[in-house]
C-alpha cells in the first residue's frame, strides 16, 4: 500500500509548474490580505529568477505580516503548506540529534501551534524572516518537549542546547535609578572594606606589614621576598598567611559585630630567627599559639 504523502501539495506549489497555483491561491485570499498585499506576493511568484526557496521564504514573510494583523485561517493555511515540509525535516534532524523516537509531525503540530498563538512576537523587517524566526520555533520547541520528557526520567537534553535567557537592554526611569543607587551602595561597602583592611594592617607587626607589602603591592614572589626578610621560604609562606588570617577574622568579627581581635605577632629575634631557619617551622610560643589559633596545628 502506498504512503499518503501529507505535503504533496505543497510541493506541487513550490515545484517548477506551481507559480499558476500559488498565483490562483493568493488571488483566492485577496479578502484576507492587508492592502497591498496581493500584488506584492504576486510580483515575487512572477520573479523568474527567483529559487523556490527564495519564493516561499518571501511569501512566507509577508503572509504572517497579514497574519500577525488578521489572524484568518486562509492565510495561516497557506502558511502550514507552503513550510510543513523543510520545517519537518528540521523537527525530525534535531530529535534524531538527541536520540529521541518521538514522532516529528507531533513536534511540527505543536511548532505551527506555536506560530499560531504569537504572531504580535514576528518581525517582518527581513524578506527570509519567517524562514529565521520558524527555526527559532522550531528550536525551542524541540527542546521543550526533550524537557518534559527528562523530567519524566525518559531523556536528557545537553547544557549548551538549552536556549539562552532573553536579552534585555531596554531600560526604564526606575531601573537607571535602582542601577545607580546600587552602584553607590557597591561603591560604600567596597571603601569600608578597604578601611578596615587598612586598620587591621597597620596592627600587623613590622615584619608582616613588610612581607604583605613586598607580595601583594611589589608583586614580588615569594622566593624574592624570603630573601629579602632572610628567613626560609617555608616560614614567609607561614608568615603571609598568618597575617592574612589575621585580618581577616578581624573583618569578619567586626561585621559580626564582635571585637576585631587583631594582635600582632611579636617579632622574634635574630637568634629565633636563626633557629627558625634551621628547623624549618617557627616553633616560640607565640608561634605556636598563633599556629593552632590560625587552624595550622590540630
Amino acid at each position: 500500500m502506498q504512503a499518503i504523502d501529507p505535503f504533496a501539495s505543497s510541493r506541487a506549489l513550490l515545484g517548477v509548474a506551481g507559480a499558476p497555483l500559488l498565483l490562483e491561491r493568493i488571488e483566492q485570499l485577496a479578502g484576507e490580505l492587508q492592502p497591498g498585499e496581493e500584488e506584492r506576493i504576486k510580483g515575487i511568484i512572477n520573479e523568474s529568477e527567483r529559487a523556490p526557496e527564495s519564493v516561499r521564504d518571501a511569501i512566507s514573510t509577508r503572509l504572517m505580516e497579514c497574519f500577525r494583523h488578521e489572524q484568518t485561517r486562509g492565510v495561516f493555511g497557506l502558511l502550514y503548506e507552503l513550510n510543513g515540509p523543510h520545517l519537518l525535516v528540521q523537527v525530525a534532524g534535531r530529535l534524531r540529534r538527541y536520540g529521541s523516537h518521538v514522532d516529528p509531525g507531533d513536534v511540527l503540530q505543536e511548532v505551527f501551534f506555536n506560530v499560531y498563538r504569537y504572531p504580535h512576537r514576528f518581525d517582518a523587517s527581513r524578506e527570509d524572516a519567517f524562514r529565521v524566526w520558524s527555526a527559532m520555533i522550531v528550536r525551542n520547541t524541540v527542546l521543550k518537549h526533550l524537557r518534559s520528557l527528562s523530567r519524566s526520567g525518559r531523556a536528557e537534553v545537553p547544557i549548551e542546547d538549552l536556549p539562552e535567557p532573553p536579552e534585555t537592554n531596554e531600560g526604564t526611569p526606575l531601573g537607571g535609578v535602582i542601577e545607580t543607587e546600587s552602584r553607590e551602595e557597591c561603591a560604600r561597602v567596597y571603601l569600608n572594606y578597604l578601611q578596615l583592611y587598612l586598620e587591621f594592617y597597620t596592627m600587623l607587626s613590622e615584619r608582616e606589614r613588610f612581607a604583605l607589602h613586598l607580595v601583594e603591592v611589589e608583586e614580588w614572589s615569594y622566593r624574592q621576598t624570603a630573601a629579602e626578610l632572610g628567613i626560609k621560604l617555608e616560614n614567609l609562606k607561614m608568615v603571609i598567611f598568618r597575617a592574612r588570617r589575621k585580618i581577616h577574622r578581624s573583618m569578619r568579627r567586626v561585621f559580626d559585630g564582635l571585637a576585631p581581635d587583631c594582635r600582632p605577632a611579636r617579632d622574634p629575634s635574630s637568634e629565633e630567627l636563626l633557629a627558625d631557619d634551621q628547623r624549618g617551622v617557627a616553633t616560640s610560643p607565640t608561634a605556636l599559639t598563633d599556629s593552632v589559633e590560625d587552624g595550622l596545628i590540630e
